[in-house]
């Protein structure tokens, strides 16, 4: 008799015997040790013996990252990036795990786990953790209707092939209300390269827009080609023409109501703005010198040099369904530096400010920053 049919033979018999009175038990047991073949103490042994259940193994090889250490470095990572999605924090973690180690002791298996690890293995192993924030603003955009049949229409950006050329847009701290004065964030994103960089300024008016627009021109490693803006009346109107006429920079808009024509910059609205400065309204003419040290200073360098992004490089549509197709995740300065058109004296001049820079220290230099900008909004005094 094999094993397999003992044991069958076994689970069938067992609820028979301890249902069973005296008698029949032991007529039972004679039938159980005829077809086992084992004497009656052993076979009452056997049929009395508690049925431990055995504890499934899961299919498949032994995870490699089921360490709580390792998922705890991987954590500490993914919050210190904010969260970056898990391509482009698989491109992100060399960047930032010498820094890293200077402040948090890992082994070098851990660490040789972590720069091994796929996407796929940290949107598993995150996935628990993973809060998306959720929030909703109004939209401060009124169509400007001046000089709309003036000014060209882009809608593709398949034909730019070089930093330069920037998506442009405005984003409105109102809070729950359009009415009144306010401080709004005017962002500006390279196509090519995702080079972003953002000034706030006080109120929509046109000369304060192109002054932001001045100081943002003169922050920029590469010439400003060309911009795109939407079609609000802060951006179509004859100072602004005027302005990119006179510096001969390209001027183009997109249609109304299509604000994936302005898909790059829009993006970056929630990931340079939304995420750091929320919701709230800020009507304080005195918080835009505040907020712009915050955008000039560590938010610039560590989003720029330290968050990689992806590019979207194929989009074919099968049936219902878009299969889209994406470059390797690398930052905006790593962009910069594989691009042609950027001279190598300004290569230097970024390899030179990369080396000086620690992710983690420019991260707490932008929370101190978060904190004053919110603590004038609420009038409470810093500390020195």
């Amino acid at each position: 008799m094999s094993p397999y049919s003992k044991r069958e033979y076994l689970d069938s018999i067992s609820p028979r015997y301890h249902g069973s009175i005296r008698k029949e038990k032991s007529a039972i047991l004679k039938e159980f040790c005829v077809v086992y073949g084992c004497h009656r103490k052993h076979a009452i042994r056997i049929l009395n013996r508690k049925k431990t259940q055995k504890q499934k193994r899961k299919p498949g090889r032994k995870s490699r990252y089921g360490d709580k250490l390792f998922l705890n470095h991987l954590k500490n990572l993914w919050l210190a990036t904010d969260q970056l999605c898990s391509k482009r924090l698989k491109a992100a973690i060399p960047l930032w795990l010498p820094f890293y180690k200077q402040q948090t002791q890992i082994s070098p298996e851990l660490e040789s786990l972590l720069l091994k690890i796929s996407p796929a293995s940290i949107d598993r192993l995150l996935k628990p953790i993973k809060a998306r924030l959720k929030g909703k603003g109004l939209s401060g955009t009124r169509p400007g209707t001046l000089l709309k049949n003036l000014i060209n229409i882009r809608t593709d950006n398949s034909d730019i092939d070089r930093p330069g050329y920037m998506e442009g847009d405005t984003v409105h701290h109102c809070g729950n209300s359009l009415l009144g004065q306010y401080v709004l964030s005017l962002t500006m994103t390279d196509i090519k390269s995702g080079w972003t960089e953002n000034q706030a300024v006080w109120t929509k008016a046109a000369p304060l827009v192109i002054a932001a627009l001045k100081e943002i021109r003169s922050r920029l490693p590469f010439k400003l080609l060309g911009v795109d803006f939407d079609n609000g009346t802060e951006f179509l109107n004859r100072h602004m023409v005027q302005y990119l006429t006179n510096h001969k920079i390209d001027f183009t808009r997109s249609r109304p109501y299509k604000k994936n024509d302005n898909a790059h910059v829009e993006q970056k609205n929630w990931t340079h703005v939304r995420e750091w400065l929320g919701y709230d309204r800020f009507d304080d003419p005195e918080l835009v010198d505040l907020i712009n040290n915050f955008y000039a200073g560590p938010a610039r360098l560590l989003l720029n040099f330290f968050c990689p992004n992806l590019k979207l490089i194929e989009k074919i549509k099968i049936n219902s369904k878009y299969v889209k197709k994406y470059d390797i995740p690398m930052t905006p300065y790593q962009r910069l530096l594989n691009s042609e058109h950027i001279a190598e004296d300004e290569k230097q001049k970024l390899r030179k400010t990369i080396s000086s820079l620690n992710p983690f220290k420019l991260k707490e230099q932008m929370e101190q920053k978060l904190k004053r900008i919110f603590q004038f909004k609420k009038k409470i005094p810093t500390t020195p």
